[in-house]
């Protein structure tokens, strides 16, 4: 393991995982398109000390019952200014959008959060959203899947395009930049033909930290070349340890140290006093629910043992950490924040302060080195 406790995050999606979080009296829907909504998420979720929130997006509505979302690198960018430690990884599409548009507002991020943007890059599989831009066909899974790689691999170089001090400001030479630190990528690939250098200079992390879904076997090869964190769906620690130990195999196959992974599981948490009153509140969100409850991982009790279940995990070597996932917002996000993260800090399981700047201080992982710098 990378450090002495698990690296944990926190998903933000409207007014919760359940479909029907928006019908809990726990819950705010009048206020889902409030930015003060988002940015009092985040700064509960850094009050708990958490490695990062993780916005969700897609090209779509979340669903019948909620027709409207807000774009979350736009709301990743309200919340930065008014947070100050907490990582922002918000989701925004390969399909259908361009690396050259994705890698310059992700830069900037990292520019507005001083080093704690991440990027969640996620792929659009419906009709209805290809008829949002009526230039393609729904393209078939597998395409889509080595678009995403594809994607990710040229914003990572147009994120490089600039050595770190390639900004000079030599006012006695009237020279802004040193243009011989400005590269041309050149990238000629199936699907994407980018030539660069961007229009923003090298973010402070070096590369903002990406995270990919991994949902099969295609999306783990993706993750495992091209991702810092792998957000992983697992039925129990076995699974998890195959995965984690898969990606570490795949990494080193593309010349990557694996050390530099980290394998994070997304588990749904429904959180009360007494597991029969957060199996109460459970049942009555699925009676009120008229769409099939997501698949995955999820957690229904108390912080106490969700806590054991963390470090059961952790400490089995099944995981690097967790994303966890309140099935109602703000209340299970609340629940985690004042009552598991102390119940894991007791234990030695949770960070007691922030100790780095930077998102990729917050996961261990260090600064990449700029592929295209002069050495």
């Amino acid at each position: 393991m990378t450090t002495g406790h698990p690296h944990l995050g926190v998903a933000l999606d409207g007014a919760g995982r359940h479909p029907a979080a928006w019908r809990s009296p726990h819950a705010r829907p009048a206020d889902l398109f409030d930015p003060n909504y988002w940015v009092a998420l985040a700064r509960t979720a850094e009050r708990g000390l958490l490695d990062f929130i993780r916005l969700d997006d897609s090209l779509g509505p979340p669903s019948a019952r909620l027709p409207g979302r807000l774009d979350a690198v736009s709301v990743a960018a309200r919340v930065a200014p008014t947070t100050a430690s907490i990582g922002l990884i918000p989701a925004a599409t390969t399909t259908h959008t361009e690396p050259f548009h994705v890698s310059t507002a992700i830069a900037t991020l990292d520019h507005v959060g001083r080093g704690r943007a991440g990027w969640w890059p996620k792929v659009s599989r419906t009709a209805a959203e290809a008829r949002h831009f009526g230039r393609k066909p729904v393209a078939p899974d597998g395409e889509l899947i080595d678009e995403q790689g594809e994607f990710t691999d040229v914003v990572g170089r147009l994120w490089d395009s600039w050595e770190d001090d390639a900004v000079i400001r030599d006012v006695a030479t009237s020279r802004f930049l040193d243009r011989e630190k400005l590269h041309y990528v050149d990238f000629e690939g199936t699907y994407f033909d980018v030539r660069g250098p961007s229009i923003t200079p090298r973010p402070p992390q070096g590369r903002p930290v990406v995270g990919i879904s991994v949902d099969g076997p295609d999306t783990l090869e993706i993750a495992a070349r091209f991702a810092d964190v792998l957000f992983i769906d697992a039925s129990g620690p076995d699974e998890a340890r195959r995965l984690r130990e898969r990606a570490h195999a795949i990494a080193e196959g593309n010349d990557r140290d694996p050390a530099e992974l980290r394998v994070l599981a997304d588990i749904t948490v429904h959180l009360a006093e007494s597991e029969p009153q957060a199996r109460r509140q459970r049942a009555l969100l699925d009676a009120r629910s008229d769409v099939p409850v997501p698949d995955g991982l999820a957690f229904v009790g108390t912080a106490a043992v969700l806590a054991d279940r963390i470090a059961a995990w952790y400490t089995g070597n099944a995981v690097d950490g967790f994303t966890l996932v309140p099935g109602v917002l703000p209340y299970d996000l609340d629940r985690i924040v004042e009552d598991l993260v102390p119940i894991l800090r007791e234990h030695g399981l949770a960070r007691t302060a922030y100790t780095a700047d930077t998102l990729r201080g917050h996961l261990d992982l260090p600064r990449p080195a700029n592929r295209y710098a002069h050495t």
